[in-house]
């Protein structure tokens, strides 16, 4: 294989659509370092493993030689980007982004070659843009092509409103590709038409149109939502390693493929194929693949001692090997009568509601410090601290105190 063979199929890992690859194949060809950009609004304090998926591959392309932007959207963070919205976001104030953004820097070196990248903030040229350049700006796209975005087509047939200032995200989120010269954006598969928007921008300036790489969103715990905060099914990049191991064996056999092809930076996809077939003849416990996941995931967020002492704290729960006191302790505030059982197990975020507790304790998949408990009953006061586990995967070290 050809380095650029190579190098194209290090780029085409995971990825959903490359548009337009014979144009990235030319400007791989001139050897020159390529700029690759990717844009992330700060509306939250913290990246989860979701975001990791564009910034592992912003990482192969930079051990590829390129240059990436990690671009961070301050303004376009206040205009609240409309992409798979039913409802106009509220904007963050400025406030907000500029905390936001502060640690958004802080944490993408945990993936990033910090000499190869270029942090830059899109409030640089629009902040100098006058009330005319918007406008401007505005006048290069019609309505009609805006509407043609799945969600404000339906939006729009749903005679549910669109804010005039929604109509801008996608024209700020291509310009900031033409300030920025880029020669590649990566975004998610739901970001495609900004990112077309960035190619129709810089022809339009007398720029050569960037390639577009959209990466597919990564599924979080529950395996069938994106991962989001808001949603609870993800796993924070700044979280302890112990909670990183403990919920990537959570996530289910099939799921765990898609993670290892779009997270991994350790197994070449040959060698996935190789894991693949192991599990499926039962020559690899599907568990033990997994360990080298969350492994690697908390390698790669802290460090190779944490990860094992992760590692050990979910076999002593798991297996029943080693010292549980190596899992994080969370304490439960309860009221001065305790709390049942059940109530416990919800309020330890094991089971959804009192009802599933109950459920699971009928079918004995309830074990306190690895002792099958089946009594609804019981009930549990200020003091209490202990292993609360249920079925194989889900468990949590608690202390109660005074709520």
């Amino acid at each position: 294989m050809s380095e650029l063979e190579q190098a194209l199929a290090t780029i085409a890992r995971g990825a959903d659509e490359v548009i337009k690859q014979e144009e990235l194949i030319e400007r791989l060809k001139s050897r020159r370092p390529l700029r690759i950009k990717a844009g992330f609004d700060p509306t939250a304090p913290d990246l989860h493993l979701g975001h990791t998926v564009l910034l592992n591959k912003m990482r192969q392309f930079q051990d590829l030689g390129h240059q990436v932007i990690f671009l961070i959207g301050d303004f376009t963070g206040m205009i609240g980007d409309p992409t798979g919205k039913n409802v106009t976001r509220k904007p963050l104030s400025p406030e907000d982004v500029l905390k936001n953004a502060e640690t958004y820097a802080a944490q993408v070196y945990k993936v990033l070659d910090r000499e190869r990248t270029e942090v830059r903030f899109n409030s640089e040229w629009f902040g100098k843009m006058s009330a005319a350049d918007m406008i401007k700006l505005a006048a290069q796209h019609t309505v009609a092509r805006m509407l043609e975005r799945d969600d404000f087509s339906k939006r729009f047939a749903g005679q549910q409103p669109i804010a005039i200032h929604e109509f801008l995200y996608p024209l700020v989120q291509g310009y900031d590709s033409v300030a920025l010269k880029a020669d590649v954006e990566l975004g998610g598969t739901d970001q495609k038409f900004n990112l077309l928007m960035g190619r129709a921008l810089q022809e339009h300036h007398g720029q050569p149109p960037q390639v577009v790489l959209t990466m597919p969103l990564l599924e979080g715990l529950d395996g069938v939502h994106k991962m989001s905060k808001s949603l609870g099914n993800y796993i924070g990049i700044a979280e302890p390693a112990i909670d990183i191991v403990t919920k990537t064996m959570k996530i289910d056999d099939t799921l765990m493929w898609r993670w290892f092809e779009l997270l991994s930076f350790e197994v070449s996809l040959g060698e996935l194929a190789r894991m693949k077939q192991e599990v499926g003849s039962g020559a690899l416990n599907p568990r033990d693949a997994k360990l080298r996941l969350a492994r690697e995931l908390a390698t790669r967020f802290h460090d190779a001692g944490a990860a094992e002492q992760a590692i050990a704290g979910w076999h002593a729960v798991v297996r029943g090997e080693g010292d549980t006191s190596l899992l994080p302790l969370s304490e439960i505030a309860v009221p001065a009568e305790g709390l049942r059982l059940p109530a416990l197990l919800t309020a330890a975020g094991l089971t959804a509601s009192n009802s599933e507790a109950n459920r699971k304790l009928k079918e004995r998949a309830v074990r306190i410090d690895a002792a099958v408990v089946e009594d609804a009953q019981n009930v549990f006061g200020v003091g209490f601290e202990g292993v609360l586990q249920v079925g194989k995967r889900n468990f949590a070290r608690v202390k109660l105190v005074a709520g």
